[in-house]
């Protein structure tokens, strides 16, 4: 808890991320000792004036401590990118965020999430595919992940949750600072049936600059991004590409050639930039999600047992034979080829022949 102040007290300098981070931890050895060094050894550490000026300033004006305890009056939760709850699909792209802040709760089944994206000023037809794309999205299992702006990112979120969904809302700014404050309301409720997410600590108020940080978060944390209605400079095109250098999936929803609300994800769909979708069976075929609800429905049916959930921790993306199985997890074969089997039936793992295991989701 100590060292995670630290984390906390960084974020706060500007041009302080991911990379910098990394030179502190592997010139100090931890961020405490970091935070005290004098001017010189952090420039030793590799750091330009600039940043080291920004330490020094920063470090002066505020206490880890006070820190922690500011986030604690919000209810929020600081997760670093070395804790095990922090998104693993978010980590995987170049530019993640050392530190991001949680109102709420993420669950292990957010991994399997898709962000909606789009025009602030949604036509009624726009209004009605998100509604009917993210309803089905949400029966079939998937989290909703979008930017809790006006429009197409609103309808999003209250969509899932009236299907009685998941949501996550990204924010760009601190999470007492609720953008738009229309949706304050809805803050509260994705904060009850999902999470608020931010890399901004508290305080902090959205910027212009902060809105693109924002959305690659978004993207990077998710399957795959669906754009409903966008112009063709909008934000959301933004994301879209941001998507693309992310190696996700793109969607994109075809709209009549005459609404500057469909040039975007047109445009999007002419340039093979984005999959046309018409149907949110289309994302789940595409991201082979298809049987998520089924899995998801089973899981509740069959609680783990013990066994299993020691298995969890010793089967991964990468296969491993079952008796590579058994003796990372010191259970006997019996056990282990019992539990695999009602693994296999809940959707949690799969076999791949010849008695080699991988976890089906990640």
């Amino acid at each position: 808890m100590e060292e995670l102040a630290y984390w906390v007290a960084f974020s706060r300098v500007p041009g302080v991320g991911r990379v910098r981070f990394s030179q502190l931890e592997a010139f100090f050895g931890n961020l405490k000792s970091a935070w005290s060094a004098p001017a010189e050894q952090l420039r030793q550490a590799g750091l330009d004036s600039r940043t080291v000026s920004s330490i020094v300033s920063v470090r002066s004006r505020i206490s880890p401590e006070q820190e922690m305890e500011h986030l604690a009056s919000y209810s929020v939760q600081a997760i670093t990118c070395a804790d095990a709850s922090y998104p693993s699909r978010l980590k995987e792209i170049h530019d993640y965020p050392p530190v991001i802040y949680v109102r709420g709760k993420l669950l292990p089944a957010d991994l399997c999430c898709v962000a909606v994206v789009g025009t602030r000023g949604p036509t009624m037809y726009g209004k009605q595919v998100t509604v009917d794309m993210v309803g089905g999205l949400v029966r079939a299992g998937v989290t909703i992940v979008s930017g809790l702006a006006r429009g197409i990112d609103s309808i999003a979120h209250r969509s899932a949750l009236e299907s009685g969904g998941r949501t996550i809302a990204v924010l760009a700014g601190g999470l007492d600072n609720i953008y738009p404050a229309e949706n304050v309301d809805m803050a509260r409720r994705v904060m009850e049936n999902g999470a608020l997410i931010s890399e901004y600590p508290i305080g902090i108020r959205p910027k212009p600059d902060n809105f693109p940080r924002r959305n690659r978060i978004m993207s990077g944390m998710s399957l795959g991004v669906l754009v409903v209605e966008a112009g063709e400079t909008s934000g959301a095109i933004v994301t879209a590409r941001q998507a693309i250098d992310q190696n996700r999936e793109v969607f994109a929803v075809p709209g009549t050639i005459v609404s500057p609300m469909s040039k975007g994800t047109n445009m999007l769909i002419q340039r093979s930039e984005a999959k046309l979708v018409v149907d949110y069976t289309d994302i789940l075929a595409e991201l082979n999600l298809s049987m998520v609800a089924e899995q998801m429905e089973m899981k509740e049916v069959l609680a783990a047992s013990d066994a299993e959930s020691v298995l969890l921790a010793h089967v991964s993306a990468e296969p491993a034979h079952i008796d590579e199985i058994c003796r990372r997890s010191g259970l006997r074969t019996s056990e282990v080829a019992s539990a695999l089997a009602l693994m296999e039936l809940k959707g949690v793992v799969r076999q791949l022949g010849g008695m080699n295991y991988v976890l089906a989701k990640r």
